[in-house]
C-alpha cells in the first residue's frame, strides 16, 4: 500500500471518529418561527407571479431531460443523502481522498501556448512563478497531428510548434518535472511525443521515474473531431499499449490517455450525453490496454479525464460527484482494485459556452464554471484566458485566469470545506437523477457494441445535433441568453486585436531552426519496433523527428465516422452582428429603424427599451425619441428619419387607435419601410392590424435572429 493510501486511510479514520464523537448536538428553539407549509409557501409564490402559471414559471427543464423543482425539501431526499459515507470512501461520489483540498489542493494547470519552444519554455517558468502548480503544455495541431513544421499550413495555431529533439529541449529546459505535474494532450496517438520527451529528459540527465502527470491520447476523441486518424483505431490502440507499458515500468506517475469530452460539449451535447460518452471511450480504451496484456490496476491507472464545465452551476456540480460513482462501478465490474477506482478528474472551461463580443463577460462565466468545478472536486483545473475565442492569451488574460484559481484559494479558503454540496437536497437530488441517465445512455452505448460502433452507425452525433439545434432555436429566440450577444449589447464595445497568428513567418523561423538542427545528426537509420517503445525512444535520440517516428511507426487506412463539428453557442449571433459591422464600415451605412414611441414616457417607455435592445443586438442604428402626441408628428419624423423600418411603442390599450391611424400614414410617408409593432395583438385585432399595415411584431417571442436578419436581407446586407 502506498503512502499516500496509508495517509489518507488514517484520516478517514479520524474524521469517522470525530463525526462518531459528536452525535449530540444542542437544540436550537425555533418557536418564534411558524413554518409555512408548502401549500402556503405556493400560494406566495402564486400572487406574486400575477397570473402567470406556477407550474410553468417555476420548474426549469434543462437539455437533459431533468426539471428542477422551483424548491427542495428533506423529506424528499431523506433516502439518498450521505448520512453514512464519507469523502474518500466507498465509491468516491463524496470525494477522492478523505480530507479534500485541505493538505493538496487541486492544481492549477494554466495552459502555455507560445508557438516557439523557446518562448513557451519562458511562459511555464512565468507561470510556475505566479502561481500555476502545473506544466500545461498545448502543441499546435500540426504536432498533434506529428507533422514536420515544414509541411504545415498554421505553424503554431493553437499551441507550440515542436518537430526535433531539440526543440523538445528548448521546450523542456530548466523545467521542474522531478517536482511539477506535466500536461500534455497528444492527440491520437502519445507515442511520437513522448518518445521525444522522455528521450530529452534521459540527454539532460533527469530521472524519468519522477515523471508524473499525463502525455496523453485520445484517439476515439481525434476520431471523432476530423472524421478520419492517420491509420487505424488497433494499429494506435497497439502503440498506446507500448507506450503505457513502458510508464508501468519507467514512469508509474505518468498517464498515458487524455480522454476529453470536449469533443461533444463543444458540438452542443448535454450533460448526459458528454459523460456517457466520455466514460464508453474510456472503457474502450481499458479493453484495448488489456486485451494487449496490461493488467486492469495498470490499465485504469493509464488514464485520466479532461471534463468541460458548462453553464449551469449545480448541473456542473453534479455531473462531477455522478461520473466519480459510475467510473469505480465501471473498474470494479473490471476487477479493478479499490485503489484504482478513484478516477482522475481534470476540467475546464467549456469553449461553446464562450463570446467574441463583449468577451469580459467570459470572466463570469469562468469563474461560475470554476466554483462548479471545485464544488465538484477536480483534481486539476485550467482556467481559460477570457479572449481564448478571439486569439492567443497575453500576460493580462493570462494572469486574469490564474489568479481567479489562486483567489478561490487563498482569499476564499476554498481549501477547507470537504465535499462542500453533500447533502444539499437539491445537488444529492441532481446527481442522483444525472447518475442514472448516464448510466442509461452509457448502457445503451455498450448495447450497441460500443462507442466505436455507435459513431460509425452515427448515433451520438445524431442525438448531439437534436441538442444543438434545440440549444441554437432557444438562443434564437432568446429563451437562453447570452449576455452581451443576443441579450444586452454593449453599443460601444470596442473590439479586441485578434493579433492574428503570422503562419508564414512562424513557419519560415521553425523551418530555419530545424534544418540547422537537422544538420548536426544523421538520421539516415534507425529501426522502430511499434511494440517495444524504447526503439521508439532510441529512434528520437538518434534525431529522428516527430514525422519521422510517425512514418515509421506506421499510417494507413483509417476508421471513418462522421465528424462531429465544434461550435459556439453565440456564434450565430456574432456572425449576424460582423455582418452589420463590415457592412457599415464599407458604405458608412446601417439598418435604420425608427421608433414611432407614441404618447408620454412612461406610455411607451417599456416598450421602446425591449426593442431597442432586440434591435441593438444586430448593432442597428435605433432611432428613440421621447414620443410623439399625434400620429401625424410620428409620421412626420418618421419620413425626415428616411428609416429602412419603423416600430411602434406604445400600449395594448392606447393600440387600437394608434395602429389604424398611424401604420398608413408610416407606409405613405416611406414606402419601402417595414412596419412593426412592439407587442402582440389580441386574436379579435390582428387582422385589423394587418390591414393597416402591420408587417410584423417585435416581442418576447419573436425569432429575434431570424427577425434581423430579414432586416439585413433587406437593407442588402446579405443575398
Amino acid at each position: 500500500m502506498s503512502e499516500a493510501k496509508k495517509s489518507a486511510e488514517l484520516d478517514l479514520q479520524a474524521i469517522i471518529k470525530q463525526a462518531e464523537s459528536q452525535t449530540d448536538f444542542p437544540q436550537v428553539p425555533l418557536d418564534e418561527f411558524t413554518p409555512p407549509t408548502y401549500d402556503e409557501w405556493k400560494e406566495a409564490c402564486i400572487e406574486l407571479l400575477k397570473g402567470a402559471p406556477f407550474e410553468k414559471k417555476m420548474y426549469t427543464k434543462t437539455y437533459e431531460g431533468i426539471t428542477f423543482d422551483p424548491m427542495y425539501f428533506r423529506a424528499s431526499t431523506e433516502e439518498i443523502l450521505p448520512k453514512q459515507s464519507y469523502p474518500g470512501m466507498g465509491d468516491f461520489l463524496r470525494g477522492a481522498t478523505p480530507n479534500g483540498y485541505v493538505n493538496n489542493a487541486w492544481g492549477i494547470a494554466q495552459a502555455c501556448d507560445e508557438t516557439l519552444p523557446e518562448e513557451n519554455n519562458e511562459l511555464l517558468k512565468h507561470e510556475l512563478e505566479k502561481g500555476s502548480s502545473i506544466y500545461n503544455i498545448k502543441l499546435d495541431s500540426a504536432t498533434r497531428d506529428a507533422l514536420d513544421a515544414r509541411q504545415a499550413e498554421k505553424v503554431g495555431d493553437n499551441g507550440v510548434s515542436l518537430t526535433t529533439l531539440e526543440d523538445v529541449e528548448k521546450l523542456l529546459a530548466g523545467l521542474k518535472l522531478n517536482e511539477v505535474p506535466l500536461y500534455i494532450y497528444a492527440g491520437e496517438s502519445s507515442a511520437p511525443i513522448t518518445a521525444l520527451v522522455i528521450a530529452a529528459i534521459k540527454k539532460s540527465g533527469g530521472d524519468i521515474s519522477k515523471l508524473r502527470g499525463v502525455i496523453g491520447a485520445d484517439p476515439i476523441g481525434a476520431l471523432t473531431l476530423k472524421g478520419k486518424l492517420s491509420q487505424s483505431l488497433d494499429k494506435i490502440f497497439d502503440e498506446q499499449a507500448a507506450v503505457a507499458k513502458f510508464a508501468v515500468k519507467n514512469c508509474p506517475e505518468l498517464k498515458t490517455f487524455m480522454v476529453r469530452s470536449d469533443v461533444y460539449s463543444n458540438g452542443g451535447a448535454n450533460d448526459v450525453q458528454e459523460l456517457a460518452y466520455t466514460l464508453a471511450t474510456a472503457v474502450t480504451y481499458l479493453r484495448a490496454l488489456m486485451d494487449r496484456g496490461l493488467t486492469i490496476d495498470e490499465a485504469a491507472e493509464q488514464i485520466m479525464f479532461g471534463v468541460s464545465m458548462g453553464a449551469n452551476f449545480f448541473m456542473q456540480i453534479s455531473k462531477l460527484r455522478a461520473i466519480r460513482p459510475i467510473w469505480a462501478q465501471i473498474v470494479k465490474a473490471f476487477g479493478g482494485s479499490e485503489e484504482v477506482q478513484h478516477i482522475h478528474l481534470h476540467a475546464r472551461p467549456a469553449k461553446f459556452f464562450m463570446t467574441v463580443y463583449d468577451p469580459y463577460v467570459n470572466l463570469l462565466r469562468g469563474t461560475s464554471q470554476l466554483f462548479s468545478a471545485i464544488a465538484g472536486g477536480v483534481e486539476s483545473y485550467e482556467s481559460s484566458p477570457f479572449d481564448e475565442p478571439i486569439r492567443k492569451g497575453d500576460e493580462f488574460s493570462r494572469r486574469i485566469a490564474r489568479n481567479m484559481q489562486i483567489i478561490l484559494r487563498e482569499e476564499f479558503g476554498l481549501v477547507q470545506p470537504i465535499d462542500p454540496a453533500g447533502g444539499s437536497w437539491a445537488v444529492e437530488t441532481l446527481t442522483k437523477q444525472l447518475k442514472e441517465k448516464i448510466w442509461a445512455e452509457f448502457q445503451n452505448i455498450e448495447g450497441k457494441g460500443g462507442i466505436v460502433v455507435a459513431l460509425k452507425e452515427g448515433y451520438p452525433q445524431n442525438e448531439i445535433e437534436l441538442i444543438l439545434s434545440a440549444r441554437l432555436k432557444a438562443v434564437m429566440g432568446r429563451r437562453d441568453r447570452i449576455v452581451g450577444t443576443n441579450m444586452y449589447p454593449n453599443m460601444l464595445e470596442e473590439r479586441l486585436d485578434p493579433r492574428a497568428e503570422d503562419f508564414a513567418e512562424n513557419k519560415k523561423v521553425r523551418t530555419a531552426a530545424i534544418e540547422n538542427y537537422l544538420k548536426t545528426v544523421d538520421v539516415k537509420e534507425f529501426k522502430v519496433d511499434g511494440n517495444n517503445f524504447e526503439t521508439v525512444i532510441d529512434a528520437a535520440a538518434k534525431g529522428a523527428t516527430i514525422a519521422d517516428l510517425r512514418g515509421a511507426l506506421g499510417t494507413g487506412d483509417s476508421d471513418e465516422v462522421k465528424a462531429i463539428v465544434p461550435h459556439r453557442l453565440a456564434e450565430k449571433f456574432e456572425n449576424l452582428r460582423e455582418t452589420t459591422e463590415k457592412f457599415k464600415s464599407a458604405n458608412n451605412d446601417n439598418v435604420k429603424i425608427f421608433l414611432a414611441n407614441m404618447g408620454p414616457i412612461p406610455q411607451h417607455k417599456a416598450r421602446a427599451d425591449f426593442t431597442t435592445s432586440f434591435l441593438q443586438v444586430g448593432a442597428f442604428e435605433v432611432l428613440g425619441n421621447n414620443g410623439f402626441a399625434t400620429v401625424d408628428d410620428a409620421a412626420k419624423a418618421a419620413k425626415e428619419s428616411g428609416a429602412d423600418a419603423v416600430v411602434i411603442c406604445s400600449t395594448d390599450a392606447t393600440y387600437p387607435e394608434i395602429v389604424p391611424a398611424l401604420a398608413p400614414k408610416l407606409h405613405e410617408v416611406l414606402p419601402n419601410a417595414t412596419v412593426y409593432l412592439a407587442g402582440t395583438a389580441p386574436a379579435e385585432l390582428v387582422e385589423t392590424y394587418k390591414q393597416a399595415g402591420i408587417d410584423d411584431y417585435i416581442n418576447i417571442r419573436s425569432n429575434c435572429y431570424q427577425t434581423l436578419v430579414a432586416m439585413q436581407k433587406r437593407k442588402g446586407m446579405i443575398a
